[in-house]
C-alpha cells in the first residue's frame, strides 16, 4: 500500500489551518476584505487565522503534491486557498533555482495557478499579490508561459485576472525591466476597479524606486490628466510634495 506522508495531504493542510482558527480574527478579516454583499469579497468564507500563521503552517507542507494544492483550491475557505497558493509559490521558487531547475515542474504549476485564477479560486487581492509575480511574472520574463499572456489578463472582465496581470510584472521590474508594467499601465487608465488603481499606481511607484526615476515621471508627464487619483496618489507616493501637487493640478 501507498501511504503519503501524513504532511502531505490537501485534508491534513485544511485540518492544519482551520486548528489555528480564531473567530474573532475571522469576524475581522471578513470586514477587511470586503466580503458584504456588493463588495470585492463578497461571500468569501474565513478560519480566522492571519498571515504570519498561514506561512508558518505552510512549512510544513512544501513537498505536497500539486493535485493535492489544487484541489485544495477548491475549498470556500480563504485562508486554504491562500495555503494552497502559498504551497505552489514555494514550489517554482524552488524550480528556479540552478540546482533544483525543474522548467516543467513550473510550467505546471503556471498552468494550475491559471486555471485556479480563471475558475474564480484567486479571489482577492492578498491571494493575487502574494502569486502573481512568482507564477506567472516569472514564468513569462524565463520565457516558459506566452509572453502575450500578460496582454490578456489585462483584457479580461475579471477584476482578478487584470490585477494578476500588473502585478506579475514585478518580476521585470525587479529585473530591472519597467517596460511591461508601463505598456500594462497605459492601458488601465480607464480601469474603473479602485483595487486595480491601487495596483497600477503601486507598480508605477516601484519602477520609479527600482528601475528608474525618470521613466515615472516621464509616464507621469504623459498621462498624469487621465489618471485615476488613487493611482495618481500611489504612483507619486516617493515624489516630493511639490512634484505631487504639480501633478494632481494637471488632472
Amino acid at each position: 500500500m501507498h501511504d503519503h506522508a501524513p504532511e502531505s495531504t490537501a485534508a491534513a493542510l485544511a485540518a492544519a489551518i482551520d486548528a489555528a482558527g480564531d473567530p474573532d480574527d475571522a469576524a475581522f478579516l471578513r470586514r477587511f476584505f470586503k466580503t458584504g454583499p456588493g463588495e470585492y469579497g463578497e461571500g468569501d468564507v474565513f478560519a480566522g487565522v492571519r498571515v504570519p500563521v498561514t506561512r508558518a503552517i505552510v512549512k510544513r507542507f512544501e513537498r505536497m503534491p500539486l493535485a493535492e494544492a489544487v484541489a485544495l483550491l477548491e475549498s470556500p475557505v480563504h485562508e486554504h486557498r491562500l495555503a494552497a497558493l502559498l504551497v505552489m509559490v514555494r514550489q517554482a521558487e524552488l524550480a528556479r533555482r540552478p540546482r533544483t531547475r525543474d522548467d516543467e515542474g513550473r510550467l505546471a504549476l503556471h498552468r494550475a495557478y491559471l486555471a485556479a485564477v480563471r475558475a474564480g479560486r484567486v479571489n482577492n487581492w492578498d491571494l493575487v499579490d502574494s502569486t502573481a509575480e512568482v507564477l506567472v511574472g516569472e514564468m513569462v520574463r524565463d520565457g516558459i508561459a506566452d509572453a502575450s499572456l500578460l496582454g490578456r489578463l489585462a483584457a479580461s472582465a475579471s477584476l482578478w485576472e487584470r490585477r494578476v496581470a500588473v502585478i506579475a510584472t514585478f518580476a521585470d521590474i525587479r529585473a530591472g525591466d519597467a517596460v511591461p508594467t508601463l505598456r500594462l499601465a497605459a492601458g488601465l487608465l480607464d480601469d474603473r476597479e479602485d483595487l486595480m488603481n491601487k495596483a497600477v499606481g503601486w507598480m508605477l511607484r516601484e519602477v520609479g524606486k527600482r528601475v528608474d526615476r525618470d521613466l515615472l515621471t516621464g509616464f507621469l508627464d504623459e498621462h498624469a490628466p487621465r489618471m485615476p487619483r488613487t493611482m495618481l496618489s500611489y504612483a507619486t507616493e516617493h515624489l516630493s510634495p511639490a512634484e505631487r501637487a504639480a501633478y494632481r493640478a494637471m488632472r
